[in-house]
């Protein structure tokens, strides 16, 4: 997140500065990670594919993950285009065409996926409908793609052809308030969810048939910096990190917080879960923010090696979080994005400084992330987003 700010201030000057620095966490030099002794998740899934997007080269390149181990090695990668600065990644459940924003060329591409995952660019990357496009999202059917512009502050949305991966533009692009960044839908694919930095806020919409409605009260207040968010798997609760938020006592040490809210499953509107937002007892402002296939646990992450991943637990029954034991731990985190496989073996983390991806296994009783052999594994140059084929 931090490299594409950097890189958008060259060109729009103190807004995006004050955009890195309102969501921006206190940066610690990045250490090797290290394993914690704990009982990790048992692992034997098959092999997959993921991929990621390399903004500094303009291009997006295949992973191939062990799915004894959750190893990661460097596969292909697609032809470099400077200036272009992909960074938001969006891949068709069909696994047959892959969606990379162009940030800098306000524009996406399409690539076709081979049966061995390798992905072509298919035709010439086309205009996304804004200005400053950040992340991308497919909605549960297939149908549809969502892409967020920061800074003409709304979402297009593109049909997709199932045959061609072609993207046609659905109506004008939609307004989403100042600076919309991460996206996601809800399992359902009923509602969408967007994080608006600028203004600490998150902004609703019911979705149907390419049509993107607000919810009542939308947008929500959630705290300064909101940026990463996640739905629960049953799509009761929506959790969204907000790096630079302030705490009050007993955590006058910690910046950064998780806001916590409850999701109508008939209007899609959100309340505040009681005690929201949640924090740890150290460590400063994260990013990212994951939930785990089970639906038990919540992880944010941020730079840094010391207290930066936080884990806590979901009440069932409200929403709540609860710290896991020993949380938050000092391992080594990052900013760029935090998802775990659908088989719940694997969370990786992108970094910025450790050119890479850390990737982890973590106890499916306590939380406790232990680090995966040969972790972080080098892709180079700073990851933007990462998509996994499984």
């Amino acid at each position: 997140m931090r490299f594409l700010r950097a890189a958008r201030a060259a060109l729009v000057g103190q807004r995006v500065l004050r955009r890195i620095l309102a969501a921006a966490a206190v940066a610690i030099v990045l250490l090797p990670a290290f394993s914690c002794s704990s009982t990790s998740a048992s692992v034997n899934g098959p092999d997959h594919n993921a991929y990621v997007t390399l903004p500094k080269n303009g291009s997006v390149a295949l992973l191939h993950i062990d799915g004894a181990t959750g190893a990661i090695t460097i596969g292909a990668e697609t032809p470099q285009v400077i200036g272009t600065t992909p960074t938001g990644l969006a891949l068709l459940p069909s696994k047959k065409f892959l969606y990379a924003v162009n940030s800098l060329g306000n524009s996406i591409s399409i690539f076709n996926v081979a049966e061995d995952g390798v992905p072509t660019l298919s035709a010439t990357p086309g205009v996304v409908g804004g200005s400053g496009p950040d992340a991308a999202v497919i909605d549960p059917s297939g149908s549809y793609l969502l892409v967020t512009n920061n800074f003409t502050n709304n979402i297009s949305v593109f049909s997709i052809d199932p045959n061609s991966g072609a993207l046609s533009q659905v109506g004008s692009p939609v307004f989403a308030n100042s600076d919309p960044s991460q996206i996601l839908f809800t399992h359902s694919g009923e509602y969408v969810y967007v994080t608006n930095p600028d203004i600490g806020m998150v902004t609703g919409f019911s979705f149907s048939n390419g049509v993107l409605t607000p919810v009542p009260n939308s947008p929500v207040s959630s705290g300064q910096g909101a940026y990463g968010l996640a739905v629960d798997t049953s799509d009761q609760f929506l959790y969204v990190a907000n790096p630079s938020a302030t705490n009050l006592p007993p955590y006058t040490t910690t910046v950064g917080n998780i806001s916590g809210f409850g999701i109508d499953p008939g209007s899609g509107e959100l309340t505040p879960i009681l005690g929201s937002p949640f924090t740890a007892i150290n460590g400063s402002g994260p990013t990212a923010i994951t939930v785990d296939p089970s639906g038990t646990f919540v992880y944010a992450v941020t730079t840094g090696s010391s207290f930066a991943i936080w884990c806590f637990t979901i009440d069932p029954t409200n929403g709540q979080l609860v710290a896991a034991a020993d949380s938050p731990f000092s391992l080594a985190g990052g900013a760029q994005f935090a998802l775990i496989d659908p088989s719940g073996n694997y969370f990786y983390i992108g970094t910025e400084s450790g050119n890479g991806i850390e990737g982890y296994t973590y106890n499916p009783s306590t939380g406790k992330p232990t680090a995966i052999a040969g972790s972080p594994f080098s892709t180079g140059t700073a990851p933007g987003m990462m998509v996994l084929s499984e």
